[in-house]
C-alpha cells in the first residue's frame, strides 16, 4: 500500500505529461487525420523557445514562454499545413513519409542554430521543492494540462469555430456543401493543434534538458495516447493518458525503465485488439 501511495502522483504527473503532448496529436491526428510526424518538433520549438526567454526573464522565462511557445509552434504549424500539408489530406500515410522528413530538417536546423549538445531551462524558485514524494514542477504540468484540457473543451464546445471544426471532423463533404470554409477549418485546427505542442515544450523544460531529439522521445507515446483514447475524442485522451502514466509508474517500479516501455506498449496492442477504434468513437451520421 506505502509503494501504491508513493507511485501513484508520480503516475499521474507522468499522465499529465503525456496528456499535454498528445493534446495536440488529438486535433491534428485525431480531428484531421494527419499523421504528424514534425509534432515533436513543435515541441521542441516550444522548449527552445523559453531557452531563448531567459537572457530577459530569467528564472521565470518558463512562465512567460508559454503563449509565446504556443504562438512559434503554432506558425510553424501552420505554414507547414500551408505549404504542404493541405496537398495531403485523406492520405495518412503520405503525411507521415511527408512530416518525417520535415522532422529531420526542423532537428538538423536546432544543431545548426543552438548545437547539438542539450541545454538547460532554469525553473522558477517558487517551483523548488515539493509535497512528499510530488515535486511542485510536476504539480504545475498536472494543472496545466488540466488547464489545457479546459481550454480546448471550451473551444470546441463553446465557439462558432470549433463547433466548425467538429462538423469537419465528421462529415467534411456535407460541412463544405453547408457552407463552411474547410481550407479555413483546417488552419485553424493545425494551428492550435502545433501551438499546444509548443506549450508542451515549455513543460517538458522543467523536468529535464533540452535538445534537438527531445520530441521524439514522446511522439510514440503520445501516439499511443491518443490511438487508445480514440481519435479526436479529448475525454478518452484524458483518460488514455492517465491510464497509461499509472502503468508506465508502476511497471517501471517493479521493473525498469526499458521493460516498463515494453510492457505498456503490450499492453496497449492487447487493447486494440478488442477495441481497434479506442475508448471513444466519434459518432457521425452516414448513409447506407
Amino acid at each position: 500500500m506505502e509503494a501504491f501511495l508513493n507511485q501513484l502522483p508520480i503516475g499521474l504527473s507522468i499522465g499529465a505529461v503525456l496528456l499535454l503532448i498528445a493534446l495536440g496529436l488529438t486535433i491534428t491526428f485525431g480531428q484531421m487525420g494527419v499523421i504528424n510526424m514534425a509534432h515533436g518538433e513543435f515541441i521542441m520549438a516550444g522548449a527552445y523557445t523559453a531557452y531563448l526567454m531567459q537572457d530577459w526573464a530569467g528564472r521565470q522565462a518558463v512562465i512567460v514562454a508559454l503563449p509565446a511557445a504556443f504562438l512559434v509552434a503554432g506558425l510553424m504549424g501552420l505554414i507547414l499545413e500551408r505549404a504542404a500539408i493541405r496537398r495531403f489530406y485523406g492520405r495518412p500515410l503520405d503525411t507521415l513519409l511527408l512530416t518525417w522528413g520535415v522532422s529531420l530538417v526542423l532537428q538538423q536546423l536546432a544543431r545548426d542554430l543552438f548545437g547539438a549538445p542539450n541545454v538547460q531551462v532554469a525553473a522558477p524558485e517558487w517551483l523548488q521543492g515539493g509535497i512528499g514524494a510530488l515535486p511542485y514542477n510536476r504539480l504545475f504540468i498536472m494543472a496545466l494540462a488540466i488547464g489545457s484540457v479546459a481550454a480546448v473543451w471550451a473551444y470546441l464546445n463553446r465557439t462558432a469555430q470549433g463547433r466548425r471544426m467538429q462538423a469537419v471532423t465528421q462529415n467534411r463533404d456535407l460541412a463544405a456543401t453547408s457552407g463552411v470554409d474547410t481550407g479555413r477549418v483546417d488552419m485553424h485546427t493545425f494551428f492550435i493543434g502545433s501551438g499546444l505542442a509548443g506549450v508542451a515544450g515549455v513543460a517538458l523544460t522543467l523536468i529535464g534538458p533540452v535538445g534537438p531529439a527531445l520530441g521524439t522521445y514522446y511522439i510514440v507515446d503520445a501516439f499511443l495516447v491518443v490511438v487508445a483514447g480514440g481519435l479526436g475524442r479529448l475525454g478518452g485522451a484524458v483518460i488514455a493518458a492517465v491510464v497509461l502514466g499509472l502503468l508506465n509508474s508502476f511497471a517501471e517500479f517493479w521493473t525498469d525503465a526499458s521493460l516498463a516501455k515494453v510492457i505498456v506498449f503490450a499492453v496497449i496492442v492487447v487493447f486494440l485488439q478488442f477495441r481497434p477504434q479506442g475508448l471513444f468513437v466519434i459518432r457521425s451520421r452516414a448513409l447506407s
